[in-house]
């Protein structure tokens, strides 16, 4: 008999919403539930999202409702979206106070189920902040409970630089590290495009040469800026990503990409949640790949998990 995939959001808003999407058009989840604060809005959204099963892009059937905690006793991914969207002008860092506020609350209820086997994945943002914290309040496992991190600035980084060099997104390497915010940065040590290294493709290609890494870099970082002061809010992208980190775990893929989880040692640091790259499986974050950076590169990550760890601090407090 197949297992039943069942994926609960907490948060129905563009990005839960937008999550729960892209779970139906791939037909990577059979059981998807809603659940928000706003049961009326959970119960729309899970409505208007079933009106559209029919025509997924993946042909297959999945349910999609909206529920209570409870639905965690026997789920297997619990993807966190809760919380307001960015206004222009805010960094992810000037959310904490109110995202930990919520976060807190989910936390109450997360004690009054048995979610003791699945994995989380976390998006609410201050990512790195909210995910560490509920781990941590939680005592689950750092396999299990790790945020998105990275991910969409490297799904940013990805599309900079197949504009900026012409070769396909699917043929570069290329990922951001440490804070998934204004602290983040682009490994460019590590970038390759086919079996070249971004550096070696450089010095060969005078018109690659010529590019400006500080504006590429400038590019990842204003994207998110340039899409809150359009529209609100970011969402299709992460929601993607979300996705595409849920299909790693069903199908063990072995994935590796750059994810927000806690370090013990790692590139020289302790007791801090920071996007590095993983090896993503049926267990969740299986592995931690240590990769040589440049002292310019370590000294940017240091630099951000001093960050992260100082609003780690304050959160214990709170």
């Amino acid at each position: 008999m197949l297992k039943t995939r069942k994926v609960v959001i907490v948060g129905a808003g563009h990005v839960g919403s937008h999550v729960a999407l892209a779970l139906i058009q791939s037909g990577e989840a059979d059981d998807i539930v809603l659940i928000d604060i706003l049961k009326e809005k959970a119960a729309a959204q899970a409505l208007d999202l079933d009106d559209g099963v029919s025509g997924a892009l993946c042909g297959r059937d999945a349910i999609i409702r909206a529920g209570e905690y409870s639905e965690l006793n026997d789920a297997d991914i619990l993807v966190m979206a809760f919380g307001r969207s960015r206004r222009p002008g805010e960094t992810r860092l000037d959310m904490f106070d109110d995202s930990i506020k919520m976060a807190n609350e989910v936390i109450s209820h997360l004690k009054q189920v048995d979610f003791k086997k699945g994995i989380m994945i976390s998006i609410s943002n201050p990512a790195d902040i909210i995910c560490e914290h509920i781990r941590r309040k939680m005592n689950w496992e750092p396999n299990r409970c790790f945020c998105t991190g990275t991910s969409l600035e490297s799904y940013r980084l990805l599309r900079v630089l197949s504009a900026a060099t012409g070769y396909s997104r699917k043929s570069i390497q290329a990922f951001c590290m440490g804070e998934h915010g204004n602290s983040s940065f682009v490994v460019w040590s590590a970038i390759r495009i086919g079996s070249k290294s971004f550096a070696q493709l450089r010095a060969e290609r005078p018109e690659l040469a010529a590019l400006s890494l500080d504006d590429l870099q400038l590019q990842v970082k204003r994207a998110g800026d340039i899409e809150v002061d359009g529209k609100g809010c970011t969402e299709f992208g992460i929601a993607n990503a979300a996705c595409m980190l849920i299909k790693a775990i069903f199908h063990d893929e072995k994935l590796i990409w750059p994810c927000s989880t806690v370090l013990s040692g790692e590139y020289g640091q302790k007791d801090v949640a920071a996007g590095v790259p993983c090896v993503i499986g049926k267990n969740g974050i299986e592995e931690i790949l240590e990769l040589p950076l440049t002292e310019e590169e370590q000294a940017k990550f240091t630099a951000s998990c001093d960050i992260l760890r100082g609003f780690l601090e304050r959160a214990a407090s709170l």
